[in-house]
């Protein structure tokens, strides 16, 4: 049998493969790059978690509390849901760098669902980041204080934190409701983010009438409600609040996800949704008697 002559690669040919593998190679680093690093910073240019560049204040030997829901799912059975991330570690951080002494309490205490995607490198903010480095107030928040616990006159400040789970049960917690009457009719600085403010509804103020009745302030829209395409939850807040008698406000963007507003009316501070977490967290510290840091 005549066996076949091998005709080894001309040394340009193997120089052309490997020029074009290292091409490809490069290629694909960069657009692993440019997902890894462009996309989060896209999403900030596009105005999510804005970069929070105002004053910021000092309140040492004070109190903080932030409240956040107890669902878990959307609903029985559904995907998993909760807290926001950044609409709890964006306020405790806040907090926790005024001088502040922070707790974290839930409506039936325990762990502390979190929303799955809320701390995706996309998505994720930097107090998120922060967070997940942070032992002590990742032991909190599996062990929060159930509201029924608590005496919300002893708080300065009390901050309601949203997400999707807050839908399900800060609007009908008649505890909470109590508990943030007696603290506001106490004198305290009360407020939230997003979905956090349904904490109000049962709330009253000193006269009896709702909390928010003829109160400026803002939360998550029902344009974003339906842009996010979550629309089964039993409470929507711009629906609800409106109900009740507030004066909602907010600021539109192409995509609400993305817009960005906080409300002040005396004492009661209200962000429109993730991004206010920083601004509102700040207002409610000044509010509250704190004074400017250097």
């Amino acid at each position: 049998m005549t066996e076949r002559a091998v005709i080894p690669d001309h040394p340009e040919s193997a120089t052309l493969k490997f020029k074009t593998m290292s091409t490809l190679l490069i290629t694909l680093l960069l657009c692993g790059l440019f997902t890894w690093l462009g996309l989060p910073a896209m999403l900030r240019a596009l105005g999510l978690h804005p970069h929070y560049s105002g004053p910021v204040y000092a309140l040492p030997g004070k109190r903080a509390l932030i409240i956040t829901t107890s669902q878990a799912t959307l609903g029985p059975g559904g995907k998993a849901t909760g807290v926001f991330g950044s609409e709890l570690t964006a306020p405790y951080y806040a907090f926790l760098d005024a001088g502040m002494q922070v707790d974290i309490a839930s409506i039936q205490g325990g762990p502390i669902p979190i929303e799955p995607g809320s701390f995706l490198w996309l998505l994720a903010a930097p107090s998120d980041k922060r967070y997940l480095k942070d032992a002590t107030a990742q032991a909190k928040v599996q062990a929060s204080a159930a509201i029924t616990t608590l005496n919300l006159r002893q708080y300065d400040i009390i901050f309601l934190a949203g997400g999707w789970g807050a839908a399900y049960d800060l609007g009908t917690s008649a505890a909470l409701g109590e508990q943030i009457t007696q603290a506001w009719a106490a004198g305290r600085v009360i407020g939230g983010v997003c979905h956090g403010p349904l904490g109000l509804l049962l709330a009253k103020d000193t006269d009896g009438r709702p909390l928010v009745q003829g109160k400026r302030l803002t939360a998550v829209t029902d344009k974003q409600v339906k842009e996010l395409g979550i629309t089964q939850t039993p409470q929507h807040p711009e629906r609800e609040l409106r109900a009740a008698g507030a004066l909602f406000e907010s600021r539109q963007a192409l995509l609400d996800p993305f817009a960005n507003l906080a409300v002040t009316d005396g004492r009661l501070v209200t962000g429109q949704n993730q991004n206010a977490g920083v601004e509102t967290a700040q207002t409610m510290l000044r509010v509250a008697g704190g004074l400017p840091r250097p």
